[in-house]
């Protein structure tokens, strides 16, 4: 069994060489299509003509496309992404000093997200043409009509400008308080692991309003399959059987009926987190956060090809990984979805 889970991974893994490899070849053509002259911009205001020529020469941009791309390809097989030329730092450094930010934010607001769409999609689920159904009805629609840069503003508006419960949406740390030693990335973490508990509460209060937003963004998905998964599971003929066997009934509802509901459950969480993803660009720019969505947006208006391909890239390589673990989940609620299926 344990052979097999491995060699289900390493397949998942090559299988996503070829994907990678397209959004490698579409991002190279779409980023040199964008506006702007980068060498312009790195060369500055007051450059002549001469001394752009030269910084387009040092960034390999006078070279014809295919071999700017077989460079491109060269570095990347080296791990090298390139110089960001907005930063002045390698892609690599700026993107594993950012990532973990949108990581620990989208993490942290799935959670919130799930703590409370799992629960109100069941309960609907059970109780059909009730309040709480016409309750997860109201936050599913909610939830696909809002905006996720509107839900953003009104928290702030409401949480700290009118009510001043909440600290000013400038990142992930006030002024008063100095980032915590770094272990895993994530603040709030990297401040309980060094005992400092006043700079994870100030962490985890800075974050609180940003993750909100993004949960309540994807509130509505998850929330909408769980209650259409659980309507289905519980009227199949399975369950009726355990109810007729006498079984209690949250035996009936958790052990046979939800572990059945899982797997689109599941589904939708990978196509959840590659929503997050996007979110994250608009979320991180209403709460001044800075994690990689902010960076990608700041590269994209200098037109800086280095930064923007680092990000797809990256953006790509945790989307294959997190569609992998999805596949070896399904094996482990259910071993007859099968570890070759």
């Amino acid at each position: 069994m344990f052979r097999s889970r491995v060699k289900l991974v390493l397949s998942r893994f090559v299988q996503a060489i070829p994907t990678l490899f397209g959004v490698i070849v579409v991002t190279f053509i779409l980023t040199r299509a964008l506006p702007g002259d980068p060498a312009v911009y790195f060369a500055g205001p007051a450059a002549d003509a001469k001394s752009i020529e030269q910084v387009r020469v040092a960034l390999g941009l006078d070279k014809s496309l295919p071999e700017q791309f077989v460079r491109y390809v060269g570095d990347l097989v080296t791990g090298d992404l390139g110089d960001s030329i907005s930063t002045g730092q390698p892609v690599v450094s700026d993107i594993a000093s950012r990532l973990p930010a949108s990581l620990e934010l989208t993490l942290f607001a799935l959670i919130i997200s799930l703590a409370i769409a799992i629960p109100l999609g069941i309960l609907a689920a059970t109780r059909p043409g009730t309040w709480v159904d016409h309750l997860c009805r109201l936050v599913v629609t909610a939830g696909v009509s809002l905006p996720v840069f509107f839900t953003g503003l009104a928290l702030v508006y409401v949480f700290y400008y009118q009510l001043g419960i909440s600290p000013a949406p400038l990142g992930r740390l006030d002024f008063v308080h100095f980032a915590p030693p770094a272990v895993t990335g994530f603040f709030v973490i990297d401040a309980l692991l060094d005992t400092d508990l006043d700079t994870a509460l100030a962490a985890l209060s800075q974050l609180l309003l940003p993750a909100i937003t993004l949960a309540l963004f994807t509130l509505a998905p998850i929330a909408r399959m769980t209650r259409a998964a659980m309507l289905q599971v519980l009227s199949s003929d399975f369950v009726r059987t355990a109810r007729a066997a006498g079984l209690t009934r949250s035996r009936v509802l958790f052990t046979y009926a939800f572990r059945n509901a899982l797997l689109p459950v599941i589904t939708t969480l990978g196509m959840v987190f590659s929503f997050m993803l996007g979110a994250n660009v608009l979320v991180e720019k209403v709460f001044a956060w800075p994690g990689i969505g902010s960076y990608a947006v700041e590269a994209l208006v200098v037109s800086d090809y280095a930064a923007v391909q680092g990000f797809v890239l990256a953006m790509a390589v945790l989307f294959v990984t997190l569609n992998t673990l999805i596949d070896i989940a399904y094996t482990v609620i259910d071993p007859r979805v099968g570890l070759d299926g």
